[in-house]
């Protein structure tokens, strides 16, 4: 497992967020340079599992997966237009920061 977190934001999530974190060192990935525009939730989450990544996203879609027992990386959820650009930003930062791979393993973090 990565000493890090890494982040994937799915399509919904606005790319100047990473933007932000990269100009940070944060290590993200996004839909489109991955090949995953328009792709399924579940195609998100296996990409995401098998590059150790948390996944970003406004969808609820995620939440239920995860409640469901779908095993992830982890989850970041901020409900659509509550966080300006640079509160999500920040926040990611935090979880970063503050917690490691081993801990976000399946945890839901709501923004």
């Amino acid at each position: 497992m990565a000493d890090r977190i890494r982040f994937h934001l799915d399509e919904n999530v606005d790319p100047a967020i990473a933007d932000g974190l990269r100009r940070r060192g944060v290590d993200v990935t996004v839909t489109n340079d991955v090949g995953l525009t328009g792709a399924s939730d579940e195609e998100h989450l296996v990409f995401a599992l098998a590059q150790q990544r948390v996944i970003v996203t406004h969808d609820e879609d995620f939440l239920a997966a995860s409640k469901s027992g779908h095993v992830h990386c982890g989850i970041a959820y901020c409900h659509v237009e509550t966080r300006s650009v640079g509160q999500i930003i920040g926040s990611l930062l935090l979880i970063a920061d503050c917690l490691g791979p081993d801990e976000m393993q399946n945890h839901v973090e709501f923004l």
